[in-house]
């Protein structure tokens, strides 16, 4: 019996750190451009505002692209960008941004253009807020010089 035990245990800590990648962020909110970040081609400016969700509020981890939703993965859900598509989302009452991915769709409440995560909202300083103005800059292909 404690043998099994055991055995839960290591396949439970082995599934935790094969899951684990998936929520990475893929970067930290920042107030001005870090020298080292991609410079991309912004295709299109939208402003509204911007909300949050997680996976208590999605009722569970399923995304509209098929990725598991994580709550502090730098991923966000548009109505109609495609999936993939990457944005830099600017907190207007502070300055912070963030570049998340699109991979699910929303937000389902009028007035908002794009729903973060938790995760991504905390970085940008608006988890307590719930609902901010923000600026959301599509990204082309990074620019080569």
């Amino acid at each position: 019996m404690n043998l099994t035990r055991n055995f839960k245990s290591v396949a439970l800590a082995i599934a935790g750190v094969m899951i684990l990648p998936g929520c990475a962020t893929t970067g930290q909110a920042n107030s001005k451009k870090q020298a080292d970040e991609p410079q991309y081609a912004v295709t299109d400016v939208q402003h509204g505002k911007a909300s949050w969700y997680s996976i208590r509020t999605n009722r569970g981890t399923k995304t509209a692209s098929g990725q598991r939703l994580c709550d502090r993965g730098a991923t966000a859900a548009h109505k109609t960008l495609p999936m993939g598509t990457k944005v830099r989302v600017t907190n207007q009452a502070n300055g912070k941004s963030e570049i998340v991915t699109i991979n699910d769709r929303g937000p389902f409440i009028r007035g908002r253009i794009i729903d973060l995560t938790i995760g991504s909202a905390e970085r940008l300083g608006f988890r307590q807020r719930g609902v901010v103005p923000v600026k959301v800059e599509v990204l082309g292909h990074p620019e080569t010089d």
